[in-house]
């Protein structure tokens, strides 16, 4: 263009923010103060839209300060684009603060303002504010109750606001909206209750693609993958547009139970539909084949360095971290770092556990340190959860609790799980039931907090503890959540449970670990019957150890799989470290690579030793 006006420098910081391209957007935001074409309210709407996200945080507080020096603080337009930056980067005092300053507000700033409070899981102040605004006369809107919706995630939520603002939705006629509907479906799975989503989108006459998507992405959140992908074969059936959310949605899915057949499928049906360059659905499909085990196909469909989202990014040194390869992770975050791509606390979550994982505690501390002070990376809560599983792991329980006081956050039930469960490695009974203490005032119906303590109480011989307990959760009617390993073959998934005697092929599976059972004996295998936390005599502790269903699992794939190929295994729960042992005996003895995940890692045995080398 020979002459460009004040407008068509606006189109282009708008079209870089709407594309998420903040550094683009702000150049052309200089570009105008650099030319004194004097920037307007709708540029600075627009350049303020650039920097909802937290790592722009400080152009964004540069800009406020810019607002001000040009006289459009009191701007309507303006102001609502202020509360929206700092309520997306979770800066919930600012948004306040521009809020209770503003001479005038409308629609939009208290969606803004309630969207804020959402957004950051503030269920109390989102409702707080609903009912202000209702007070000030100013009608709630879909994007009001599609916010305020998505404050709530539990069950105390959805009783106290949920459905009595479900009740004020039918009143105000706003049910018929459909994004109103689809927020219901979300919001009721995500509080627990399945049924109440499936009755809603049942009930819908005209069922839109986000109809779709949400009650797909409800039965997946709740593990009902069979389900998630059933739902979607019968949307493509009812002609309904499939969007990169979908797909996203369901590849998701699939990683959840490590489906990979149906993840590629997937994969094919989204390149077909022209979904595969969509960074979303590009990203999805990364996650799917790490979670699957498929490190050389993530490898394979990862964009080239310099064009890599710090998604992409981060989802490879989390798929390192996962299979043990701490080298390849640590040397990722450094050619990121090269080409100038910014860590966030995603990244060091998985750095920190790849750290805890591999036992590598000055370098987990190292990160920690340099997050907070070099990148500037508040501490969350999954980050002190790292650090106290790393130096409870390594044996520095004193470090541990010393570390919890000083956390910068409250610690959740996830931080005392973890120190519980260091102290069911190291045997400490003492720090052990002060952990449990805090874990049952946070929760006193926590079946895994019961279940550790116990073990806790197991290894150190306390039996009398171990039988208290025992029927303190049958008098509160409190049940252990079961361990169950699957393998998947062809189309059909088989799961086991710890004895479970249901599959058709019980009676070779048994033969088979009878078999195994020689083998490894003869080979010099010992039973660690530590990790049968029952206090019978040792015979009986090693006939329930190879009850367990991860043994179960491993005798039906090698029956079921050609002598030359891999066999893949799952666990919902962390490997018990006898069956470890076996699994390391039989990859040697039989010369099978065996790949074992559990929700916390890949295991991967070949030749008798293991990728984790016995530090998990």
């Amino acid at each position: 263009m020979a002459e460009k006006d004040l407008i068509s420098w606006n189109s282009m910081i708008a079209c870089y923010a709407q594309d998420g391209k903040c550094l683009n957007a702000l150049k052309f935001f200089a570009g105008i103060l650099h030319m004194r074409n004097g920037a307007n309210s709708v540029t600075f709407t627009s350049a303020l839209a650039a920097c909802s996200d937290p790592d722009f945080i400080t152009e964004g507080k540069i800009l406020h300060n810019l607002v001000i020096v040009s006289g459009l603080h009191e701007n309507l337009i303006v102001g609502n684009a202020l509360v929206t930056m700092y309520a997306k980067s979770g800066r919930m005092v600012e948004a306040k603060k521009v809020f209770q300053a503003m001479p005038m507000r409308d629609e939009v700033t208290w969606n803004a303002l309630i969207g804020g409070h959402a957004e950051n899981e503030e269920p109390h102040e989102a409702v707080k504010n609903f009912k202000l605004m209702r007070e000030e006369g100013l009608p709630a809107n879909y994007i009001t109750i599609a916010n305020i919706l998505g404050a709530f995630l539990t069950l105390d939520n959805l009783l106290k606001h949920g459905m009595p603002i479900h009740a004020y939705i039918v009143l105000t006629g706003l049910e018929s909206d459909p994004f109103v509907h689809n927020s219901l479906i979300t919001m009721y799975a995500k509080c627990g209750d399945l049924n109440s989503s499936n009755y809603i989108f049942n009930g819908l006459t005209n069922k839109n693609a986000v109809a779709w998507n949400a009650i797909i992405a409800a039965n997946a959140n709740h593990g009902l993958v069979e389900e998630a992908l059933n739902l979607f074969v019968n949307m493509r059936r009812a002609g309904v547009h499939l969007d990169h959310f979908i797909f996203t949605e369901c590849l998701t899915a699939t990683a959840t139970l490590a489906m990979l057949e149906e993840g590629q499928q997937l994969q094919s049906l989204a390149l077909k539909l022209g979904f595969h360059s969509d960074s979303f659905v590009a990203n999805a499909t990364m996650d799917m084949y790490a979670k699957c085990g498929e490190m050389d196909d993530v490898l394979r469909i990862i964009p080239q360095p310099q064009e890599r989202s710090r998604l992409s990014w981060n989802i490879l040194i989390s798929t390192f971290a996962r299979h043990g390869c701490f080298k390849e992770a640590k040397e990722t975050l450094n050619e990121m770092l090269k080409l100038g791509v910014q860590p966030d606390h995603v990244t060091f979550v998985s750095l920190l556990s790849a750290c805890s994982h591999g036992g590598l505690v000055d370098e987990g501390l190292a990160y920690y340190h340099s997050m907070t002070k070099e990148f500037g990376i508040p501490a969350g809560i999954k980050h002190c959860v790292c650090v106290v599983d790393l130096l409870g792991r390594s044996g520095r329980l004193a470090a541990a609790e010393t570390f919890i006081k000083e956390m910068p956050v409250p610690p959740t039930d996830l931080v005392w799980r973890s120190l519980l469960a260091a102290c069911k490695i190291h045997g400490n009974l003492e720090l052990g039931r002060k952990a449990a203490e805090n874990l049952f005032k946070l929760d006193p119906l926590d079946d895994s907090a019961y279940v550790l303590y116990s073990n806790v109480c197991a290894t150190t011989g306390r039996w009398e503890d171990v039988e208290i307990l025992r029927k303190k959760m049958g008098s509160n009617k409190i049940k252990k959540k079961p361990a169950c390993s699957w393998v998947k073959l062809k189309n059909k998934i088989d799961s086991f449970g710890i004895g479970d005697k249901s599959h058709p092929q019980t009676r070779q599976i048994y033969e088979k670990l009878e078999e195994l059972k020689k083998r490894i004996k003869e080979a010099g295998y010992v039973p660690d019957t530590s990790y049968a936390l029952h206090d019978t005599d040792e015979e009986q502790k090693e006939q329930s150890l190879w009850n367990h269903s991860e043994r179960l699992a491993l005798a039906f794939g090698l029956i079921n799989t050609p002598e030359s190929s891999t066999v893949k295994i799952f666990k919902n729960l962390r490997v018990c470290g006898d069956c470890h042992s076996v699994y390391k005996f039989v990859s040697g003895l039989l010369r099978r690579k065996i790949i074992l995940r559990d929700p916390y890692r890949f295991h991967h045995f070949s030749d008798g030793s293991c990728s984790c080398s016995d530090y998990w």
